[in-house]
């Protein structure tokens, strides 16, 4: 089957036309109102209250309304065309959940965090409506990412100071990262390890080098853990977390993950990318607590073994 074909048969919904949206980066911490009105220093002040009283304001594709709402660098301001509406969010695959951290079990299909194509439907968004029922102050912050198509493990943080200890501590906190993938074809070996080190091509597109230095380094361990004629199923872990890694290097190995039409033409017997963060555990930046959590394995994985004996 090829990508045209998945397409016809998939038909995707239309996606909105962002082109007129202005984004506009945060440099310094501040309050939402006083950025609003130093970037649009020729307006008056009403009209830039206006924008906020007219829902047309977000940050990082989550609806703001207070004035006083604090920005942090690194934050997105988008001024919309139209109206965003804060949604009141229930029943959220909420894994674990406590004053700093919230952690969830990430659909297949859904963004993590805002991008060019689409702002409003994302976990970020999700989570911040979810935060903001309780104080419309509240907030979430951005701690890592899964791509739009793996489902599993994501983590995000509800203040800025345990954000910044979680990420400049990442490599060193993590202690495990595992996914499931689903594979075509029967690995040759039935454990390995793959390093390389990974580019970004003018598509936008990551491919290895083998040559040190050339790339970011990147290390996949894997072990079979089912199999038939048709698939595999692997229990991956990775000591890097580079964009694509796990995709990048199972399909360069000759066996691409099923759904990834992204880096081949793999079959799509679920209907979906066959990879799922299944844990992650990390020791706390402060208090050096152990945490673990885990997302179970998606039916579509299970289902698809229990067919193929």
């Amino acid at each position: 089957m090829n990508k045209n074909d998945k397409k016809k048969e998939q038909p995707k919904a239309k996606t909105k036309d962002y082109k007129n949206l202005k984004q506009y980066s945060v440099k310094k911490e501040c309050e939402l109102l006083s950025f609003l009105l130093e970037t649009f220093s020729t307006q008056s002040r009403n009209s830039v209250k206006s924008l906020l009283g007219s829902h047309r304001v977000s940050v990082d594709g989550a609806p703001v309304t207070q004035f006083n709402f604090k920005l942090y660098p690194g934050d997105t301001v988008i001024i919309s065309t139209s109206p965003i509406r804060k949604k009141t969010r229930s029943h959220l695959p909420i894994i674990y959940e406590d004053d700093e951290i919230i952690v969830i079990n990430k659909p297949s299909g859904l963004l993590s965090i805002a991008s060019d194509k689409e702002k409003g439907s994302t976990a970020y968004r999700m989570l911040s409506d979810y935060v903001q029922q309780k104080d419309k102050h509240n907030r979430v912050f951005v701690v890592h990412r899964l791509d739009e198509d793996t489902s599993g493990v994501l983590m995000v943080a509800k203040n800025v100071k345990i954000q910044q200890a979680l990420q400049e501590k990442w490599n060193d906190i993590v202690s495990k990262r595992g996914y499931y993938a689903i594979v075509e074809g029967v690995m040759e070996k039935p454990s390995g390890t793959i390093k390389s080190y990974l580019k970004k091509n003018a598509q936008n597109m990551m491919y290895s080098s083998k040559k040190p230095g050339d790339g970011q380094l990147a290390i996949t361990h894997y072990k079979v853990m089912k199999s038939t004629d048709t698939y595999s199923l692997l229990d991956v872990n990775i000591d890097t977390g580079r964009k694509n890694q796990i995709r990048v290097h199972l399909g360069e190995m000759g066996h691409h993950i099923i759904g990834d039409d992204k880096y081949g033409e793999p079959a799509d017997p679920i209907k979906r990318l066959g990879l799922h963060a299944y844990e992650l555990d990390l020791t706390h930046p402060i208090t050096g607590k152990k945490m673990k959590f885990t997302a179970p394995t998606p039916k579509e994985f299970d289902l698809l073994f229990k067919q193929s004996k």
